[in-house]
């Protein structure tokens, strides 16, 4: 049996001719020394196509930034910051428009009655069947534009109704008994309520009766006023 054909780079580590045939590197054909350098070292200075790299700011004295040195241009980038803008003026609302603090307020007249909005939205709840009248004749005059005058009203009508209601319910029953102490002390009860909704509604406060809210919301739908 033939030995495989080797070469010199053929070598085996556990070999141990390997100590013997292997060269070093360099010394074999043809190899050259190495040579020494001489000669003075000579000091590398920058090139002129470095003198663009210098900072040109480095010496140059503090300046604002609104007022660039001569020659400075700005650097073409999308980082630049926008043009300065100045703040937009505040708006001032015209004299005499608004009402200063501790001014009155003109009163306005409601469109359909002439009446001033105050009366307007505190007639619905007089007592003595007045409110009932006023909130009727309010419903067919005013237009829905007046939605302040408007709710007054129905919510004016409605409550009115229902202590009509509730006043012949008591009437009925002190027939039956022989006793009209609870109906006089109901009148006497809505009596009151219905000064004390006229000063709330006259100050400006919001009067809102939630038992209400669904007969006045249908009250309000359903009287159309006058064209």
């Amino acid at each position: 049996m033939m030995e495989p054909k080797r070469t010199k780079y053929d070598t085996n580590p556990l070999d141990p001719e390997v100590a013997r045939v292997t060269e070093v590197w360099g010394e074999g054909e043809e190899a050259s020394a190495t040579g020494a350098v001489g000669g003075a070292t000579t000091r590398v200075g920058p090139a002129a196509a470095e003198d663009p790299r210098r900072n040109v700011y480095s010496e140059a004295p503090t300046r604002t930034l609104d007022s660039p040195a001569q020659g400075d241009t700005s650097y073409p980038s999308v980082f630049v910051p926008p043009t300065y803008a100045p703040p937009a003026e505040v708006y001032k609302p015209p004299q005499g428009v608004y009402p200063q603090p501790g001014q009155k307020v003109a009163s306005r007249n409601v469109e359909g009655l002439g009446l001033p909005e105050k009366w307007a939205a505190v007639l619905p709840y007089a007592p003595l069947y007045i409110g009932v009248v006023a909130s009727i004749l309010e419903l067919i005059l005013v237009p829905r534009t007046e939605v302040r005058v408007r709710a007054h009203a129905a919510q004016g009508l409605a409550l009115q109704l229902a202590m009509v209601a509730i006043s012949l319910l008591f009437s009925a029953i002190g027939t039956i008994t022989g006793s009209s102490a609870g109906g006089s002390i109901f009148r006497f009860a809505a009596f009151v309520f219905l000064i004390i909704s006229m000063i709330r509604v006259g100050q400006g406060a919001t009067h809102r009766i939630s038992p209400l809210k669904e007969p006045a919301e249908w009250l309000n739908k359903h009287i159309d006023p006058r064209k």
